[in-house]
């Protein structure tokens, strides 16, 4: 089988690509950390690093784990891996994930030393969002017993079920003591999530942004040297910085390359409000009750302009931090219908291009105050034909208000 190297970050590591595998090849011996189920925690005698691409992301079918044993017994499936693809079992950490290899985000970040040398951090990620993203303190699906794992619900997914991972592969060229190794892993996390964040990667299990996804694995290797180990990795030290740089910049190029997701394409707002049940089949859906059908017919014939204006996507965001704070109580309750009105009103203004008419939509909007989602399908219902009132400079009345 055929395997291409990719990279050579540093003397000592080799990053090859093969048929659904990327994997590094240790060279010189590493210190790693990984949450895999076969070899994982903290070794000293790992020669690969692996991340490979079990199922593609639609459809996986179960079948497909049962064979290689992935579910029902790790180690054996570990082994098949393993052997097909020439690496050591035992001296290999495994990760897995239905993402695609070709679609990887690679990141490379350096620092001059006081001596000449240099500090190297190179980061490896694949990832997939679209299906199995979710936040810290979301309900859990299933729980661990005796080796098995138990649905809580019938509607409970399995794990080959769950297609969204993100994997993230790191390395350094210099040595990390074992507390250091812990807080990169930490530290890869926090800038995993400031991602999610920026992305506004929505969970699936709620309503509030994903901080990461169900399976999401990692693995951190660091050279072993004759010089002293680095024992800080956080937020102070240049090794931390270093690292979360080269997780964010590779975070975002697979994100970019597998689901399409950038600040670009997150710019319309049925992304921005897929979280509250209003994606674009759901919000068109909604809107289509407060329409005409000629008036309905236009928005559908312009939605991607109508809904990309970034003027209307800036108050829809200010909307939907409100939403939120509201969700959270960090408003007061007495105060929430009037703040969520006043951002409604904007919404409304915003994609009617018409400001002066502020207090007139505030106040016919004044019906759906005690729901934010109805409030905010009513203002992008209602700011739309009052831009279709001032096309034909003549009043529509097709609102259902």
């Amino acid at each position: 089988m055929a395997y291409v190297k990719i990279a050579t970050p540093y003397p000592g590591l080799e990053i090859y690509r093969g048929e659904k595998v990327i994997y590094a090849a240790l060279k010189s011996p590493h210190q790693v950390i990984s949450t895999c189920r076969v070899n994982g925690g903290i070794r000293s005698d790992i020669s690969f690093v692996a991340n490979h691409q079990a199922c593609e992301p639609k459809p996986c079918h179960p079948e497909a784990h049962k064979k290689c044993l992935a579910i029902r017994d790790p180690l054996a499936y570990h082994r098949f891996i393993c052997e097909y693809h020439g690496l050591l079992p035992e001296k290999t950490v495994l990760l897995g994930t239905a993402a695609n290899m070709t679609m990887a985000g690679l990141a490379r970040e350096s620092f001059p030393l006081p001596d000449g040398e240099e500090l190297l951090v190179f980061c490896l990620v694949t990832a997939g969002v679209e299906t199995n993203a979710g936040r810290a303190g979301d309900p859990s699906q299933v729980c661990e017993w005796e080796g098995r794992f138990h649905k809580l619900s019938e509607k409970a997914q399995t794990a080959s079920e769950n297609q969204g991972t993100i994997n993230i592969m790191v390395f350094m060229n210099q040595e990390l003591a074992p507390c250091a190794l812990v807080r990169a892993v930490k530290m890869a996390t926090e800038a995993k999530t400031s991602v999610l964040e920026e992305l506004h990667v929505p969970s699936r299990y709620s309503e509030g942004l994903a901080t990461g996804t169900g399976t999401d694995q990692i693995a951190i290797a660091s050279l072993r040297t004759d010089r002293k180990p680095l024992r800080g990795a956080g937020k102070h030290v240049k090794l931390g910085e270093l690292l979360a740089k080269a997780v964010r910049a590779a975070l975002f190029q697979a994100l970019s390359l597998q689901n399409k997701r950038t600040k670009e394409t997150i710019r319309y707002v049925p992304r921005l409000l897929e979280r509250f049940g209003l994606g674009e089949e759901a919000l068109l859906s909604a809107l289509s009750a407060h329409l005409s059908p000629e008036i309905y017919d236009w928005f559908l014939r312009n939605k991607y302009a109508l809904l990309s204006d970034t003027g209307l996507v800036a108050h829809v965001l200010s909307y939907v931090h409100l939403w939120d704070q509201v969700r959270l109580r960090l408003i007061p309750k007495d105060m929430q219908a009037e703040v969520l009105l006043d951002q409604a009103a904007l919404v409304a203004c915003a994609l009617a291009q018409r400001r002066k008419d502020f207090y007139l939509l505030f106040k016919e909007l004044i019906p759906y105050q005690d729901d934010p989602r109805k409030l905010l399908i009513a203002a992008l219902a209602r700011g739309f034909c009052a831009k279709w009132e001032n096309e034909l400079g003549k009043t529509t009345g097709v609102v259902s208000l």
